[in-house]
């Protein structure tokens, strides 16, 4: 059976964090993950996943000043002191509420500097990261939603997966991503399949419901099966109305 983690940076993004925990086990979910969630109590958030026995797969370092423009810290040349910051905060947060993996965010940057930076920066995170078995995450961002985005297509994740060279280093796959940008996507999953640490989707290119578009999810998670991959994937669309109304699919996928 296929597993389902809720992305709780769209799914019930009206309630507060804890409340939206009770509300994805309430719903079928199996684990959650977030975006950013630092404004919120660690100890609530915790006694919600205690509570659910649900697991917090991952959540996202800051994205900086977001008022102008930013996101992400991680491959901007002058800005290694915020980056490191950013990840000791989510590094902090995510030891507290026993989550398993951190998305440095690479931000909007171009060039060899940038890439020196990321690399870098993904070296401090891994390493502060491994002692507390804790994987750090990079996922590329389509250029239509995150136009000058930094990390784009999955070679070039791999590539700098490959320079870090840390075990605790994975690819964030996000079928919506993936799709806008490269396409091939039972091709892409099967050959990423040894880099990749956290799989997404959303509908394809209305990033609702992974029902209708151009993305056939049931035989998409049936390869995502049949290649070995057992772990819950990650449903990051943006809810058409109120979350439980766009759960239909959840009775189906889950067969």
């Amino acid at each position: 059976m296929t597993k389902f983690s809720a992305n709780l940076g769209f799914l019930w993004a009206d309630l507060s964090l804890p409340d939206a925990i009770y509300a994805a086990k309430a719903a079928g979910f199996q684990a959650v993950e977030c975006h950013w969630l630092y404004d919120e109590p660690v100890d609530k958030v915790k006694a919600a996943l205690d509570a659910t026995g649900l697991v917090m797969l991952g959540l996202n370092t800051r994205r900086g000043d977001v008022d102008n423009g930013e996101n992400g810290l991680s491959a901007l040349p002058d800005r290694t002191k915020d980056a490191r910051a950013a990840i000791d905060e989510a590094l902090h947060y995510a030891v507290a509420i026993n989550a398993r993996a951190i998305h440095v965010m690479a931000g909007f940057a171009q060039g060899v500097a940038a890439h020196d930076a990321f690399v870098s920066n993904l070296h401090y995170a891994c390493d502060a990261a491994s002692p507390h078995g804790i994987k750090i995450l990079i996922e590329p961002l389509n250029h239509y939603d995150a136009p000058g985005y930094f990390l784009q297509e999955t070679e070039q994740a791999r590539d700098i997966i490959a320079q870090v060279g840390k075990p605790n280093i994975a690819l964030m796959f996000d079928c919506y991503h993936v799709q806008l940008m490269e396409g091939d996507l039972t091709h892409r999953l099967s050959d990423l399949l040894p880099v990749i640490g956290h799989i997404q989707f959303a509908s394809v290119p209305d990033r609702g419901a992974p029902i209708g578009g151009e993305i056939n999810y049931p035989y998409i998670f049936e390869v995502i099966s049949d290649l070995g991959y057992n772990a819950p994937l990650g449903a990051e669309y943006k809810p058409k109305g109120p979350t439980e109304k766009t759960l239909d699919w959840m009775t189906v996928f889950s067969r």
